[in-house]
């Protein structure tokens, strides 16, 4: 295998630690950036560190955004009655895209994953329960994906919700099991929302 130098390497390696990325691609990614003019690499180098520096989580709700509290948790127009709970801020995008949700959203930031030691004291239920507890929500609709991970969250969820007197509701399955949302189109996205169902 060819050596491409330390500095090369380096990139190359780090590039291959992003989701999705393998070896090849990250080779190729490496490629063409080394061929770029150099304003157009600083440009992209300092756009990461901005984007890192800037970000970060929704104090009330936990999506990703550069203010606090974000802008769907100040938009009063918002319907304050609904909930919708996601695993990430990619899900939030998701939902946004099919224009046809007004409600809120609490974001996970994961899934109950027993077999990685990953428990529901690992997620932001704690906080969702808080928000709850002003009487204010009516409705909380669980929108974890479809697969073992976002079923068992989405069943734990409803267990510890439902007593509080508030309806919960799973988003129908327009969507392949084991598929993500943020993969999904808007007009599955829709269905899936508009055909909902209560949690038992």
């Amino acid at each position: 295998m060819a050596q491409w130098g330390e500095s090369m390497n380096r990139l190359i390696n780090l590039l291959a630690r992003l989701p999705g990325i393998g070896p090849k691609t990250a080779q190729r990614l490496a490629f063409h950036l080394i061929t770029q003019d150099m304003a157009q690499v600083q440009n992209l180098a300092k756009a990461m560190i901005e984007a890192k520096e800037r970000m970060g989580y929704c104090s009330i709700c936990f999506h990703l955004s550069e203010k606090d509290p974000c802008e769907i948790c100040q938009d009063s127009r918002r319907d304050q009655s609904t909930i919708c709970v996601v695993s990430d801020s990619r899900d939030v995008l998701a939902m946004e895209k099919t224009r046809e949700y007004p409600g809120l959203y609490h974001v996970l930031q994961g899934a109950i994953i027993p077999s990685a030691g990953i428990g529901p004291d690992r997620l932001r239920i704690k906080e969702l329960v808080a928000r709850l507890t002003t009487g204010t929500v009516t409705e909380v609709i669980v929108a974890t994906n479809p697969n073992i991970e976002g079923e068992t969250t989405a069943m734990y969820l409803s267990r510890l919700i439902k007593p509080m007197g508030v309806r919960v509701t799973r988003i129908a399955h327009g969507l392949p099991v084991g598929g993500d949302l943020e993969y999904a189109d808007e007009v599955t996205l829709t269905r899936s929302l508009m055909g909902r169902r209560e949690l038992s």
